[in-house]
């Protein structure tokens, strides 16, 4: 895998999933989305973005993006991660 393009693949959904806000976020709460990109190269990359309550319920919220290629880097994929908090800002 290019870790390179998997980055750039990653930062570029991490920052369109941006634009859910917190309350898109609470709606991705135990359902991951999970989807097919394909890098400038034309490689297929698995791209999986997941929420998570970052201290409790009601708070702030994780947001955890994971890429691979479906080679051995499925086992431990590139991941990237920031925080919304409940007024939409985000933090990282």
């Amino acid at each position: 895998m290019n870790r390179e393009e998997a980055e750039a693949v990653l930062n570029d959904q991490l920052s369109k999933s941006r634009a859910r806000g917190y309350e898109g976020f609470l709606a991705l709460l135990g359902e991951p989305d999970v989807l097919t990109v394909s890098g400038p190269s034309g490689r297929e990359y698995q791209v999986e973005v997941e929420a998570f309550w970052d201290v409790g319920p009601e708070g702030d919220i994780r947001v955890v993006g994971m890429i691979d290629d479906g080679g051995w880097r499925s086992f431990v994929p590139l991941t990237s991660s920031f925080i919304m908090r409940p007024d939409g800002t985000t933090v990282g």
